[in-house]
């Protein structure tokens, strides 16, 4: 990563400051890491991560590139690139002064607190994923506040913009960059935004997004009439009548509607418990935008909805671009598929300190969470080094050989010893 830097300078200070975030240590940031990394220096440790971190100009963008690089290149050596997941993740935090902090709802509390959220874009194969855009989402009430923005260091060019619009940014990075492609996965908060959908699918991307349950749709047997007539110059349009029976549905009246024979159970992947189950079906729509105009050029697409048997009604609901001819089985292994970004934002907390910074400016934060997913991608990358089938115990290494002269006599042979 270091050429990315631009400085040799920051060459020693960027080992130190990864390395302080793969140590053991209850704290990321970067005082307990400088006592940790020079216990008899710990003021100049201190400066000189706080300089790299805070202050160094250098471009998050250019070292993410240079990570997901290397780090891709050994998660594909066991299966290629099968999503793009787009999600977003927050943590609380104290005061009014870090930068984008708000009264915001937070995913990890499940509920609006003072907080930082940001919104992220991960590659995902079969048995890994990692992190290759990470911004901060920057609330309106910041992005107006003059003092507060320059006092936390937001460059100007920074506006601001709806999550589902930082997400649309970093995939069409993505797609200029020629990142191996994979279907985009995202929850309701991106996937019941209809100009998101339409503009992964504009960048000839395949989609399985998350709705909302009243999202509304036709079924086949309920097409939109055709669009409106005129009659002749300056007169009003001829409207066909439509009663109430002809009108698109939401997605939870088309799944209640549903006969029992159309719910299949389907397994998608191995959990801590055994094989995750539910209940699942799947049907041909076109989505509604509230009213008919252009609704009979809307690309049919799947609707698949989930029911496990422990439910009352339906749980959850996706809209997908994927091929007509997909199989049930097939979407869902899609769609479950955003499962691992959980996994991504839990290991890059808790091991590497994602959410220690405690800094205030926009550089600081981004910075260090790039310091983070690059600490991350090296143990992706390790693990990338055995087979996603390997289990503890049966991986086979060659261990070297005794020494000759190496066994005192008497002593049992070590060679002997499981």
């Amino acid at each position: 990563m270091a050429p990315a830097l631009r400085h040799k300078d920051r060459q020693e200070p960027l080992r130190n400051y990864c390395k302080g975030l793969l140590l053991d240590g209850e704290r990321k940031s970067v005082e307990p890491m400088a006592a940790r990394l020079a216990p008899d220096q710990v003021q100049r440790m201190h400066e000189s991560l706080h300089h790299l971190v805070a202050q160094s100009p250098w471009s998050d963008a250019d070292v993410l590139r240079r990570v997901r690089e290397r780090v891709l290149a050994a998660m594909q050596r066991h299966s290629p690139v099968e999503a793009w997941i787009v999600d977003e993740t927050g943590w609380a935090k104290q005061g009014t002064h870090s930068v984008g902090v708000a009264q915001q709802y937070c995913g990890r509390l499940k509920r609006k607190a003072n907080c930082q959220v940001s919104v992220s874009l991960s590659v995902a194969t079969a048995s890994a994923s990692l992190p290759i855009a990470w911004r901060l989402y920057l609330p309106e009430e910041w992005a107006r506040d003059r003092a507060r923005r320059k006092a936390a260091g937001i460059p100007s060019t920074v506006e601001f913009e709806s999550k589902p619009r930082i997400a649309l940014e970093a995939i069409r990075r993505a797609v200029e960059q020629e990142v191996p492609r994979g279907v985009v996965l995202a929850d309701e908060v991106y996937g019941s935004n209809r100009e998101f959908r339409e503009a992964v699918a504009g960048l000839n991307l395949r989609y399985s997004v998350a709705v909302r349950r009243v999202t509304t749709a036709w079924t086949r047997e309920r097409e939109p009439l055709p669009p409106k007539e005129w009659t002749g110059k300056g007169q009003r349009p001829n409207r066909p009548r439509r009663d109430a029976t002809h009108q698109p549905l939401k997605v939870e009246q088309l799944a209640l509607a549903l006969p029992a024979r159309a719910w299949r159970g389907v397994s998608w992947r191995e959990g801590s418990r055994g094989a995750l189950r539910s209940r699942f079906a799947a049907i041909r729509v076109r989505p509604a935008y509230g009213d008919d105009r252009g609704a009979g050029q809307q690309p049919e697409q799947w609707l698949l909805m989930e029911w496990p048997k422990t439910e009352q009604t339906p749980a959850s609901y996706w809209l997908s671009n994927l091929p007509g001819n997909t199989s049930l089985r097939r979407l869902v292994e899609i769609t479950k598929q955003r499962w691992r970004i959980e996994r991504d934002y839990e290991e890059l907390k808790q091991e590497v300190g994602l959410s220690h910074y405690e800094g205030r400016n926009w550089r600081g934060f981004h910075h260090h969470a790039t310091l983070c997913i690059a600490a991350y991608g090296f143990l992706v990358e390790e693990r990338s080094l055995f087979s996603p089938s390997a289990q503890a115990g049966h991986v086979r290494i060659r261990t070297p050989g005794i020494p000759a002269g190496f066994q005192r006599r008497g002593a049992p042979d070590p060679r002997a010893t499981a």
